[in-house]
C-alpha cells in the first residue's frame, strides 16, 4: 500500500466490520491511527486531548497513593497510558469488548501497545464493561468484589449517543449506583463524552455521587483553530458510607 495510507488489519465482528488503518498527515507528516466500525470512526489518534484529560481529571480528584484503577474502553490506549503516567497508580485494569483491539495492542500494531503490555501494573481484559459493572462480583474476575479507587470510562459517544442500546442502563441512577458500589469510599467515576455537557445527566450524576462536575475540554479541530470540545464528567463518592457519615454528623443527644 501507499506510504501515506495502510490498512493494518480488517476483522468481521458481531458488531460489524472492524478495521485498523494508518495514514500519513499531510500537514504534520506524522502517522495517524484510526479504528473504524463499518463506516463509522470509533477513534483517531488525531484527537486525543480529551482522552488524556479523562485520566488526568479523574485521578486529580484523588488525594492518596497506591491507586487501583479501571479503564472501560481500551481504544488506542491514550486514557490507559495517561493513567499509568500518574506515579500514584499501582494497578490498572483495562476492559474492552473487542478482543481484536486488545490483540492489536499485544501485537504492537498500535504505538502504545508495547508501553501498555510491557508495564507490569497494566492488565488488558476482554469483557463487556457494562455487564461487569452491573454485576456484584465486579471488574476483577481474579478477585470478586474487589474495590477500586477510580473507574474511567470512554466507550459510548455520550450518555445519549450509545454504541449499543443495552449500554443505557449505566447512565441511569441504578446503573451509577451499582458502579459506585465497586469504588472505595472517596473513589472517582469519570466519563468521556463527545457532546457538550448534558444537564439531565449532570443531575443523575449529582444524585449518585457526593460531588460532581462537568469539565469542557477544548482542542484544535481540523481547521487548526481551538473550536472543538469534548466533556469529561467526574463524580466523587462520599468518603464515608451513608450510615456512618450520618452518624458522624449527628448532633449529640440532649
Amino acid at each position: 500500500m501507499s506510504v501515506n495510507f495502510e490498512e493494518l488489519d480488517f476483522r468481521p465482528t458481531p458488531m460489524g466490520v472492524l478495521s485498523l488503518r494508518r495514514r500519513r498527515s499531510l500537514t504534520s507528516g506524522g502517522d495517524i491511527y484510526e479504528i473504524k466500525l463499518g463506516d463509522a470512526f470509533l477513534m483517531s489518534s488525531q484527537f486525543i486531548v480529551a482522552e488524556i484529560a479523562l485520566a488526568r481529571l479523574g485521578l486529580a480528584a484523588l488525594e492518596r497513593t497506591g491507586l487501583d484503577v479501571v479503564v472501560g474502553g481500551l481504544g488506542l490506549g491514550y486514557t490507559a497510558f495517561a493513567a499509568l503516567e500518574n506515579p500514584n497508580v499501582q494497578s490498572l485494569l483495562v476492559i474492552d469488548a473487542l478482543a481484536e483491539v486488545i490483540e492489536w495492542h499485544e501485537q504492537g500494531l498500535l504505538p502504545l501497545g508495547k508501553p501498555l503490555t510491557g508495564d507490569p501494573r497494566c492488565r488488558l481484559v476482554h469483557g463487556d464493561f457494562f455487564a461487569i459493572s452491573h454485576s456484584a462480583a465486579g471488574f476483577d474476575s481474579d478477585r470478586p468484589r474487589r474495590r477500586f479507587d477510580a473507574v474511567l470510562v470512554d466507550i459510548d459517544h455520550s450518555p445519549r449517543n450509545l454504541l449499543h442500546p443495552r449500554h443505557a442502563a449505566l447512565y441511569q441512577p441504578e446503573g451509577l449506583a451499582r458502579l459506585a458500589a465497586h469504588l472505595h469510599p472517596g473513589g472517582v467515576f469519570a466519563l468521556w463524552s463527545n457532546d457538550p455537557p448534558d444537564h439531565a445527566f449532570e443531575r443523575v450524576l449529582a444524585d449518585a455521587f457526593a460531588t460532581s462536575a462537568a469539565h469542557v475540554v477544548t482542542f484544535d479541530n481540523l481547521r487548526g483553530d481551538h473550536a472543538a470540545s469534548n466533556t469529561v464528567y467526574v463524580g466523587v463518592k462520599a468518603d464515608l458510607p451513608v450510615q456512618k457519615a450520618a452518624t458522624a454528623v449527628a448532633p449529640p443527644a440532649a
